[in-house]
């Protein structure tokens, strides 16, 4: 079986490793802008009351602050540019999250209440997704941006300089 694992390049050697980047810049970038547009889409101002009611300061500040991170930021992740520097705001954003939010939840992002013959009725969601999205950008930071990336482009044209300088 490991050795199956290794000639299809799943291993933790081989070609695999450098590209595992790809689907975690896809999901995380896609998902943080998906945020991001559904709070413009539905008016910042209605997401700033929503700030105001859980008792944050500055609430019209923050809201235009986190729909530009969740744009901003998911838009550099997803390009692979500037990953490190751009989770640091994107993390934030997730830790108030969950402490504002999502820790009297609980873990668990899918409750199932019920379900009756309009569908399924679900409860307010836990911090389990917010931790997935965490983890996601520490790998990238850790791991790096991967190929097909700014970061990737960047490195490489800065090593090019030094080799000439």
């Amino acid at each position: 079986m490991w050795a199956m694992a290794q000639r299809l390049g799943v291993s933790g050697s081989g070609l695999a490793p450098r590209w595992t980047a790809i689907p975690l810049r896809l999901i995380i970038g896609y998902g943080f802008m998906e945020h991001g547009v559904a709070k413009l889409g539905r008016g910042v101002d209605g997401f700033a009351h929503i700030l105001q009611a859980i008792g944050m300061p500055f609430s019209s500040l923050l809201a235009w602050a986190t729909v530009l991170i969740e744009i901003g930021g998911g838009l550099a992740i997803l390009l692979g540019a500037f990953v490190a520097l751009a989770s640091i705001p994107m993390a934030i954003v997730l830790l108030v999250a969950i402490f504002t939010v999502h820790l009297p939840n609980g873990f668990s992002s899918i409750k199932l209440q019920s379900f009756g013959p309009d569908g399924a009725h679900f409860g307010q969601p836990g911090y389990e997704c917010d931790m997935l999205y965490l983890a996601g950008l520490a790998a990238l930071v850790l791991g790096g941006a991967g190929p097909l990336s700014v970061d990737r482009l960047i490195m490489r044209r800065m090593g090019s300089t030094a080799s000439r300088g």
